[in-house]
């Protein structure tokens, strides 16, 4: 044992020979011995600290890698929708053309154009409750009968309908893309939380997977029943997405500024290094604390370090915790809706001053809440 600690202290001398460092005040010289041990426990600082510099600055990075990719899928999106929009303008013009040169009976034309109207009106049905859908969706004013000729009204409303139905494309895929980006953001998978094969939106438009058989079903021609096609399974990625993200803890529990984010910090009582598990939020006493998504309060009251705490668990394996508050609005066991007001900041338990300390759970695992405001943020954009 003797000759062990021998050793262990000849390879530390090597390492970190004894060094001096002298001081002089006039005739009064003072002299600090700086020993092998002091010499290493710097040494050990040193890297503990470059080591935090180091996983703080790639997180860092990666968020500003994440948030160039949002923006570049945006701009795909928005390229997509614009090379959409031409393309539309293209087929009005060819229809105008094929129609005016047709040689059937108006009362062909008419019939095609009623049956087209009636599966355009089983395709509008399905945007029902979709924010800012009806507006973009509704169909253009007639033309005036006495100063228009059959022909030119029923080209007009087809056309009208070739508008209609690229605009549900559009508006279904737009917005199913940019859930799946906010999914992304908070380091989900898209596919994971919204599968295809769960429940759909029923009825022929989705169990008719064929076109021609959805074709004969609706009575139209086969290229319009593909786009119809395309138009309803994008609304129903959307709606599924949509669904899945109500229950996400997206939206931010307060609009107070943030003080503190997650990741490695050095501890405000004892000054060392340690990991910092959520979101500190900071704002005057008894600022109002949110849901940030519905669930089942299933902690109130006091714990340790935290002082008083508010957990809400959101399902899916989501659970979030408010701490630090002043009071607590809410029992164990309760439901709770988006938005709704749980608690009031405050300053308990192992706090220097009056904020909110926010965390995020995954089964079982702390996240960066951060990832998920910036869902949030996405969602908020969309809308």
């Amino acid at each position: 044992m003797t000759n062990q600690t021998t050793e262990r202290k000849s390879l530390l001398g090597r390492w970190f020979p004894t060094r001096y460092v002298y001081l002089r005040d006039g005739d009064d010289i003072r002299a600090w011995a700086l020993t092998p041990g002091r010499q290493a426990l710097g040494a050990a600082a040193a890297i503990i600290i470059g080591g935090w510099c180091l996983v703080a600055s790639g997180g860092f990075a990666l968020d500003l890698i994440m948030q160039s990719q949002a923006d570049r899928t945006v701009a795909q999106a928005r390229a997509a929708s614009e090379r959409l929009n031409a393309d539309l303008q293209a087929r009005l013009d060819s229809a105008v053309v094929r129609m005016t040169a047709t040689t059937g009976s108006l009362d062909e034309m008419a019939r095609m154009v009623e049956r087209r109207h009636a599966a355009l009106t089983q395709v509008m049905g399905m945007f029902r409750g979709v924010d800012g859908a009806q507006a973009a969706l509704t169909p253009a004013a007639s033309l005036d009968p006495d100063e228009h000729s059959p022909v030119q009204r029923m080209v007009a409303v087809r056309m009208d309908q070739e508008r209609l139905i690229d605009r549900a494309e559009s508006v279904a895929q737009t917005r199913a893309e940019r859930l799946r980006l906010a999914f992304r953001l908070a380091g989900l998978n898209p596919s994971a939380y919204a599968p295809s094969n769960g429940a759909g939106l029923g009825g022929p438009l989705v169990e008719a997977r064929d076109p021609r058989a959805l074709a004969a079903i609706l009575d139209v021609d086969e290229p319009f029943a593909v786009r119809i096609r395309s138009a309803a399974d994008n609304l129903s990625d959307m709606r599924r997405l949509a669904d899945a993200a109500e229950g996400m803890p997206f939206h931010r529990p307060t609009d107070a500024s943030t003080t503190s984010g997650y990741g490695v910090r050095f501890d405000p009582f004892n000054r060392r290094p340690a990991l910092h598990q959520g979101q500190d939020f900071a704002a005057a006493l008894n600022t109002p604390i949110r849901a940030p998504a519905p669930g089942i309060v299933s902690f109130v009251g006091l714990r340790s370090g935290y002082g008083k705490t508010v957990e809400i668990d959101h399902g899916r394996g989501f659970k979030t915790r408010f701490a630090h508050l002043n009071s607590m609005a809410v029992r164990p066991g309760q439901r709770v809706a988006l938005g709704q007001r749980i608690g009031a900041m405050g300053t308990t338990g192992r706090s220097t001053g009056v904020h909110l300390h926010y965390e995020v759970w995954m089964n079982g695992r702390p996240q960066n809440p951060a990832r998920f405001m910036r869902a949030g943020d996405q969602l908020v954009q969309q809308d």
